[in-house]
């Protein structure tokens, strides 16, 4: 029995080795080409390669010269990638039920297993009614919308302004990230985290999270006995995902605790999301937990991946940042004229009309979708819209980063940042993108339920930055991106900020 796992063990020794001598033959190659067909590892010693510059390789080299959708396989296991948007319709909204997640994405994302986010078919549609009616309480919409406030006021400015005031440069990565997770903590589980503070707090829980992420493009991309190997032996990156595991699962565990041993005060309806699962007999153990930590990283990783990217986006493009200050000034002189304040912050209704703004938010989650990529397994056999077959346990990814970027959807400016596109002739609206070929949000059955709460979040969090300060990136400051299945960056956004005088 110690040895029942010795086979799986061989054959991920020798992919290893096709991997490395694959690897070797591109890196020295004069011309290497884009996509090597090896024997048993497929293109995964090409995928390696690129693993630095993975979503323009699946766009650039992978998808655009195929006609944007490509068939392969690695160790015997078969793929279709497309970033065609009929076959995203077709896959995500017409033929819905041919494509669930699977069994086994469920056990990629094993820390949030059960959950929404990993389960399919009737108990996906019960849990997503679940969702709903708790998203959809206005009292809760009310906590998020005003923990948000109250975070910009009372944490991000006055620790912007200190930055400001002694020059000092700020990772405006970081920043949201412990923003975001300090307004998600407050409203799931009725608690504020205080991680955005002057001393600069560590963020273990947020670290766990992306350790959660980055684990699961290697188990994405490397074929399941290889991984289940090394976390059987408990090496590697395995072993650095059991270690978060550990980590998020005391961290919700106390929360509830916490939360029980407060008990229900009479009178008082709970507002925060753990208290609409906690006394949920549908929700216990495990479950639990696993909701719980779905929460806090669709919540989290929506904004906090994407807010980074349009300080980035506003850094290069002056004009746009002109252009919001403009749509914002009018709103900002009633404001000022009914009170004096340092700092100028607006309410959830002063930002729905702001449509500039968010179309400069659309336009960042077009060229950078927090996920990059989406998976799919195959019931049955299909044929695609482009005229591919799948066939039943095939692997079907879908790449949104790609989808951004084709010509033929977004013209030929794709690769610019303008969200002038995003809006009507006149300017006062925002056009209509079908989700098939905008997928920040998702699509279909699976439509994002936080979407609306999200995007009203972000425009309160960018006004308040871009009317309070002037934002710099540092002189030769590189952006890249982590190997994770989120498009985080790799080395954050360095910024200097100077308070403006008005």
């Amino acid at each position: 029995m110690a040895f029942s796992f010795l086979p799986e063990l061989l054959i991920s020794m020798f992919v290893l080795l096709v991997v490395v001598v694959g690897s070797y033959y591109i890196k020295s190659s004069k011309n290497p080409s884009p996509a090597v067909d090896w024997p048993v590892a497929g293109i995964l010693p090409s995928l390696v390669y690129n693993l630095h510059r993975l979503h323009d390789y699946i766009a650039v080299d992978l998808l655009a010269p195929s006609g944007h959708s490509l068939k392969f396989a690695i160790v015997s296991i078969r793929f279709f990638m497309t970033c065609d948007p009929a076959n995203i319709q077709h896959i995500f909204t017409s033929n819905h039920a041919n494509y669930p997640k699977g069994e086994e994405f469920a056990e990629i994302f094993d820390v949030m297993r059960g959950s929404i986010f990993t389960v399919d078919g009737e108990s996906c549609r019960r849990q997503r009614a679940n969702y709903l009616g708790v998203l959809s309480n206005p009292l809760l919409a009310g906590l998020m919308t005003r923990c948000c406030r109250d975070k910009v006021e009372k944490g991000l400015l006055p620790f912007m302004t200190n930055m400001a005031r002694t020059s000092t440069p700020v990772d405006m990565a970081d920043l949201m990230t412990r923003l975001v997770f300090d307004l998600y903590a407050t409203t799931i589980f009725g608690v504020d985290p205080a991680r955005l503070s002057l001393d600069m707090p560590p963020v273990h829980v947020a670290d766990a999270m992306d350790t959660v992420m980055e684990v699961g493009l290697v188990r994405h991309i490397v074929p399941a006995f290889c991984w289940r190997v090394m976390r059987r032996l408990n090496i590697g990156p395995e072993r650095k995902l059991a270690a978060a595991q550990v980590v998020l699962h005391c961290f919700t565990n106390d929360m509830i605790m916490e939360r029980r041993k407060k008990g229900h005060v009479i009178g008082q309806e709970p507002v925060d999301v753990l208290s609409s699962y906690i006394n949920d007999p549908d929700y216990g153990g495990d479950l639990l937990h696993a909701t719980l930590i779905t929460y806090m990283i669709a919540g989290r990783d929506t904004i906090g991946i994407t807010l980074p990217w349009i300080f980035y986006n506003l850094a290069n493009n002056p004009h746009v940042v002109a252009s919001i200050r403009d749509e914002l000034a009018p709103i900002m002189s009633r404001k000022s004229a009914i009170a004096s304040a340092a700092m100028m912050i607006l309410e959830t209704e002063d930002v729905k009309s702001l449509v500039y703004l968010q179309a400069a938010l659309l336009e960042t989650l077009r060229l950078y979708p927090p996920a990059p990529l989406e998976r799919k397994s195959v019931v049955a056999t299909d044929v695609m819209p482009s005229g591919h077959e799948v066939c039943a346990r095939d692997i079907v990814l879908i790449s949104l980063y790609s989808v951004g970027r084709m010509e033929a959807v977004w013209g030929a400016d794709c690769h610019e940042y303008r969200p002038e596109r995003w809006l009507s002739e006149d300017g006062r609206k925002l056009r209509f993108v079908p989700s098939h070929k905008f997928m920040a949000f998702n699509s279909g059955p699976r439509l994002c339920l936080g979407k609306d709460i999200a995007i009203i979040q972000m425009k309160i969090i960018v006004a308040a930055v871009v009317w309070n300060f002037d934002v710099k990136m540092l002189d030769g400051w590189a952006i890249d991106t982590k190997l994770s299945c989120l498009l985080q960056m790799k080395n954050g956004l360095k910024v200097k900020l100077n308070k403006r005088e008005m």
